[in-house]
């Protein structure tokens, strides 16, 4: 009896889940660091996370370095306000503010705001670390770690520019949705080495015309960055791209609607 009971849970578990993973919104549309723009919000800060998801956003992409005393940090550049981020400590880094009044966000903080709704997937970027490949892998390891801990798989995807870095992700977690950044690959490559897909600047596939064919003929995923406009959104929606990462994504969300 025992044993049937607990096969019962396992199946009520699994439906649970199967249903929860359907609300993500299934859409095209990834907020680039966030959706900042129109109400100027500071890019990769909560409130702009916040604002992708009440747009309905597929994704919120949002960038991750690591500071001297092995914290996690969403900003993009690789300063802060003039604070340089990988020599600096976590609590140095708090003497500044962004213009909100948010401080840096931690990764961790970033995905437990993030995991609270189930309709906005986050877009971890690993960002390269200027101070070498060393770094830049140990950033791999604990950003993998983190997702783990806050058992966050569910929500996260991952891009990265640094190819060493995409294939440590696929190692320590072989199940992870792992797109490569910096478009000097073929589909055939990262196929070959288990990435889930590619994320290239727009251009890449236009001097490459056949990668999109050719990645989706492997069972890969494209995502497309940064595209701001109405007639590159609608060119590479054309294409079957399954998302574009732009700075407008209340934009491609109405090019989205209008090309139904």
């Amino acid at each position: 009896m025992e044993t049937v009971t607990r096969i019962f849970l396992t199946l009520i578990v699994c439906a649970m889940w199967h249903v929860s993973a359907a609300q993500f919104n299934q859409n095209q549309a990834i907020a680039h660091r966030g959706a900042w723009k129109v109400d100027n919000h500071p890019q990769n800060s909560i409130a702009s996370l916040q604002r992708a998801v009440a747009l309905g956003c597929a994704g919120s992409e949002f960038d991750v370095h690591l500071t001297k005393d092995d914290v996690l940090v969403v900003n993009h550049d690789n300063d802060f306000y003039g604070i340089d981020i990988a020599t600096a400590t976590y609590s140095e880094l708090l003497a500044k503010k962004h213009p909100n009044g948010e401080s840096i966000p931690t990764a961790e903080a970033y995905l437990r705001e993030g995991m609270k709704q189930h309709k906005t997937k986050l877009i971890y970027e690993l960002k390269t670390s200027k101070l070498g490949k060393e770094r830049t892998l140990y950033s791999a390891d604990l950003a993998v770690q983190l997702v783990h801990k806050l058992r966050a798989e569910e929500w996260v995807e991952y891009i990265a520019f640094d190819y060493d870095a995409c294939k440590r992700i696929v190692e320590l977690d072989p199940s992870a949705k792992v797109y490569y950044l910096n478009g000097d690959k073929t589909p055939a490559e990262a196929k070959k080495d288990k990435l889930y897909g590619l994320d290239y600047h727009f251009k890449v596939y236009k001097n490459n015309p056949t990668w999109i064919r050719e990645a989706h003929d492997l069972g890969l995923v494209v995502n497309a960055w940064t595209v701001n406009t109405r007639e590159e959104m609608t060119n590479l929606l054309g294409q079957n791209v399954e998302f574009i990462t732009t700075d407008e994504p209340a934009l491609l969300l109405d090019v989205i609607h209008s090309t139904k």
